[in-house]
Parts: C-alpha cells; sequence; structure tokens
C-alpha cells in the first residue's frame, strides 16, 4: 500500500519534484553571484559625490593597516587617558589577528577572481591593483575589528572611527577591487576577531568591581568641604583645571613635586577639610593616602600622572568618575601595605600598589637620573639594558633562608590577569600580599618575563609566587635600594612586610549595573 514512512516519503518526494542536493547548492550559488554582480553593477555606475577624490585615497591608505595603526597612535597621544590607550591597543590587536585570520586562512580558502574593471570609471580605479584573490576582503576585515575592538573600550572613539571603517568597506566595492560579499564577509570576519580578542583579554567593563562594599563617607556636591592636592611635576595642568571646573567648592592647592609631602600632612592635620584629594600619579597617591589613613580622611583620588595603577583599579579612569562618586558619598574600604621600619627614619612605609626590591628600583634609580638629560623613555631603555646584563644579584635572607635574587615583588591585594600578564587587582581588599620572587642566575630578562607570564600562584626553579600575609627580610647591604609605588629609597638592612586591612576610605562610583 505504501502506507509505511519510507513510502509517504518517496510520494512526497515525488510530487514536490525534489532536487538533488548538488543542484540546490548550484541554484543558491548563482542567486549569491547574479545578486553580487548585481549590485557591484549599480555601486561602480552610479555617481557619488565626493566619491571620486576621497574613497580611492581612503582605500590606498589603508594598506598594510596604516591607517590604523595611525589612527592608534593619534587616540594615545589625544586622548591622554588609560580608556583611549587601551581602546588603541585593543584595536590593534583585533585588527592583527583578523589579518593574520584572512591572509593565513581565507584568502586560500576560496580562490575567487577579482571583478572585471569594466564597468568601473578610470578615476576610481586604483592606481596599482591587488594581486592576491578577492574573498574575502582583508581591508574590510581589519577595518572592522579595529572599530570594534575600538568601541568595546571607548564609545567616543568607536564612534568616530565607525564611520572611517565603513568607508573604507564602501571603498573596496566603489574602486572595484571587491563584491560586496567579500566586503561582507570580511567585515564579519573583522567583528569575529574583536570578540576573540575580548574572550582572551577581558574589557574593564566585563571584569567584576574591585574593593569591598560601600562604607560611610561624606557626600560632597561641587566639592564642598574638599582639598585637593595636585603635584605639579605630574603635568597635571590641564586636568586641574578640570577638577576647578567641576568642583568649584574644592580648594586646589598646587605643589612641587618636593612639597607634596608636607603639603599633604599639614591639610589632613589641619583639621579644615572633611575629605583629603589628591592629584597626580601613584607616587603622589601614596603620600596622600598614608596622610588620610593616620588622619581618618576620606581619599579622592584624580588621575593626573603617568602611571595611574590605584585609580584604574578602584575603577576611576577621569576627573567626572571622582566628581559622581563625591556627589553621592560613594565609597569603599580598601588596604593599605605596609613595610617596617619606613623610610627617613619613619616608623611605618606605606605603598597602595607594590613594594619591591631587585631590578626594578635599580632600573627606576638609574631612570630617574638619565631622564633629565636624554629623556624618560630613552633613559628606561637604557637602565633596563644595564640593570638586565645581570652583574649583580640582590643578596637576601628571606623567612631565614638566605638567597640571590633578581627581584622580590609584593602587591597590596593580589593581582589577576588579564590576558598574559598579570595587570589588575579585583579586590582591594582581601587582607593579602602578592609576593613573587625572580630566583637569580643566567639571562635574567627571560627569567622577569617568565615570572610575569606564569603569574600568580606558581612555583618553578626561576621563580616562586605565593599568597602571605607577612613576609620578613634580613641580611640586605648597606644601599640596597628599594620601590614602593614608584618611589625609591635605601632600604634597611632588616624590614618586614605586611598589611593595614582596609585603613583607607577611597571615594570611588558605584558600577553601572
Amino acid at each position: 500500500m505504501g502506507a509505511g514512512p519510507r513510502g509517504y516519503a518517496r510520494d512526497m518526494s515525488d510530487s514536490y519534484g525534489a532536487q538533488p542536493a548538488e543542484t540546490v547548492r548550484d541554484r543558491v550559488t548563482a542567486r549569491l553571484s547574479a545578486w553580487d554582480r548585481e549590485v557591484f553593477h549599480r555601486v561602480a555606475t552610479r555617481h557619488w559625490p565626493g566619491g571620486d577624490p576621497v574613497l580611492p585615497r581612503l582605500s590606498h591608505g589603508a594598506n598594510h593597516g596604516l591607517l590604523w595603526f595611525g589612527a592608534a597612535a593619534g587616540m594615545a597621544l589625544l586622548g591622554r587617558d588609560a580608556r583611549s590607550r587601551r581602546a588603541a591597543l585593543r584595536g590593534v590587536a583585533s585588527l592583527a589577528l583578523a589579518s593574520a585570520a584572512i591572509n593565513t586562512v581565507g584568502k586560500r580558502s576560496v580562490r575567487r577572481a577579482r571583478p572585471v574593471l569594466d564597468a568601473v570609471p578610470v578615476v576610481r580605479q586604483l592606481k596599482k591593483q591587488p594581486f592576491t584573490t578577492s574573498f574575502p576582503s582583508g581591508h574590510s576585515a581589519s577595518a572592522a575589528a579595529f572599530a570594534t575592538g575600538v568601541l568595546m573600550e571607548s564609545r567616543g572613539w568607536g564612534a568616530a572611527v565607525a564611520p572611517v571603517a565603513a568607508a573604507v568597506a564602501l571603498s573596496r566595492v566603489y574602486t572595484g577591487v571587491h563584491y560586496p560579499s567579500d566586503v561582507l564577509v570580511g567585515a564579519a570576519l573583522g567583528v569575529g576577531a574583536a570578540f576573540a580578542v575580548r574572550g582572551a583579554v577581558p574589557t574593564r567593563s566585563q571584569l567584576p568591581a574591585p574593593g569591598r562594599p560601600h562604607t560611610d563617607a561624606p557626600a560632597l556636591p561641587g566639592g564642598a568641604g574638599l582639598v585637593v592636592v595636585a603635584n605639579l611635576g605630574s603635568g597635571t595642568g590641564d586636568t586641574t583645571d578640570l577638577v576647578r571646573d567641576a568642583l568649584p567648592g574644592a580648594e586646589v592647592l598646587d605643589c612641587e613635586p618636593d612639597e607634596i609631602s608636607r603639603v599633604v600632612e599639614k591639610v589632613a592635620a589641619s583639621g579644615r577639610c572633611r575629605a583629603l584629594g589628591v592629584l597626580g600619579g601613584d607616587g603622589t597617591v601614596n603620600r596622600a593616602a598614608a596622610a588620610a589613613a593616620r588622619y581618618g580622611l576620606p581619599l579622592a583620588v584624580f588621575p593626573g600622572g603617568t602611571l595611574n595603577h590605584f585609580a584604574y583599579d578602584l575603577g576611576i579612569e577621569t576627573v567626572q568618575d571622582t566628581c559622581r562618586a563625591l556627589s553621592a558619598g560613594d565609597a569603599v574600604r580598601v588596604d593599605l601595605g605596609r613595610f617596617t621600619p619606613g623610610p627617613d627614619g619613619a616608623p611605618h612605609g606605606y605603598f597602595v600598589n607594590t613594594f619591591s626590591l631587585g631590578v626594578y628600583p635599580e632600573l627606576v634609580r638609574l631612570r630617574e637620573h638619565w631622564s633629565p638629560r636624554i629623556g624618560g623613555w630613552p633613559a628606561g631603555i637604557l637602565a633596563s639594558l644595564k640593570v638586565l646584563r645581570g652583574e649583580h644579584p640582590l643578596e637576601a635572607e628571606v623567612h631565614g633562608r638566605r638567597r640571590p635574587l633578581w627581584l622580590l615583588f609584593a602587591g597590596n591585594c593580589v593581582y589577576r590577569r588579564m590576558g598574559p600578564t598579570p595587570g589588575r587587582r579585583h579586590d582591594l581588599a582581601d587582607g593579602m600580599l602578592d609576593v613573587r620572587v625572580v630566583h637569580a642566575g643566567r639571562l635574567p630578562g627571560l627569567r622577569l618575563l617568565a615570572a610575569a607570564l606564569a603569574g600568580p600562584l606558581s612555583r618553578s626553579p626561576v621563580h616562586a609566587a605565593e599568597k602571605l600575609r607577612r613576609v620578613r627580610i634580613s641580611g640586605l647591604a648597606p644601599g640596597t635600594p628599594l620601590a614602593y609605588d614608584g618611589e625609591v629609597t635605601d632600604a634597611p638592612p632588616e624590614l618586614s612586610i605586611d598589611k593595614n586591612d582596609e585603613a583607607l576610605t577611597v571615594y570611588r562610583p558605584t558600577p553601572a549595573p
């Protein structure tokens, strides 16, 4: 009777005239090819006002990613904040991944010929035609990857870059070097590359908010009751003006670098403010944090130095972030790292980020010595080369065991990975020291790199890392340099490092849900 499932399927097949799979695929391919040619012809024959002088040049400028590398450099220089630098770096990383995927896999998977240029006006055609296969568009992939990567870190920069990326993608059809489907698939691969980079290296918005639950702090709308100490040596002129405009009720004191310690101590002890503000880099924040903790004042941090690790780990990247926290009275308690005895005869020294012995303090000391004469970056490179020659490792006794070391690092709270290297603290009140030791031996540069890549809680013949509450160090030679939050001083023969738990109250805006 043919009433079973097989008979039914056979009858349905016969009545609907089903075709072999190969024929269906050919029809789909033919329709897509016809659509491609039709859209390509429309773009080629249509007059685009202003397109002839702009789009070919834009397409040429994007060769080898030069347009995007230039955009990244401009963002990093003009943005002057960590978010802009992160956006530039993420855009370049996304572009690099997309370019590698297109050139190693994409171009070889479908060897499609370039469009015929008969319909494209000569004025639009590129002077030098590409010789690689047409599918997919590498320019479109790079443009989409860069724009998407930038947008993930900064909406402002992303909005500025996106129209340029779209114009580059359009220019590839406009100049006749790609079919529309080449561009669409290339752009999709570029977006995918940006998301792949985000999977390996999360954006700041993906990471958990640092610190502990909010604590009591006075709400200071307009800055009334706030005194801000600004370090003129940190190049904070423009940022100081922003603070004055945003907080007209605050008192802002401009100070030279050698006056910071005296001024913050005087302001904190005077009782004239309800909160202490600080504008500068991590070294400046260190001095203000120690004074604020001693006198029980909440601290308002305005990032304004070359390095602002403490502010960024709090979730503060701009003056507006701190102003929002001040207006609402949003604050958290954070730990202070402590070493005993402190510098210059003080009973204790404090650090908000890191403490170190070994190659890093020596590098900082040499860099500061040479930078007035040759500039910061050249001085840093020369100092690194000299220090990493590794002629004299540090000799120290750690917890009763004497050993040669290239580096002893203690972080105030545990540093987590952001990609391949340790980069951020998820909790600024975990009560722990992130202690890492790089043992002496050959090739100190490779040993330091291996320790950075391994991250916390690892142990090998080259390095060791542990979470500890206290570290005891003795047997240090006279003149051994010690660094804390980028400041360098001579270490005492013996010292101990521990934590002052939740000793400091810091303003921090409530993270957006």
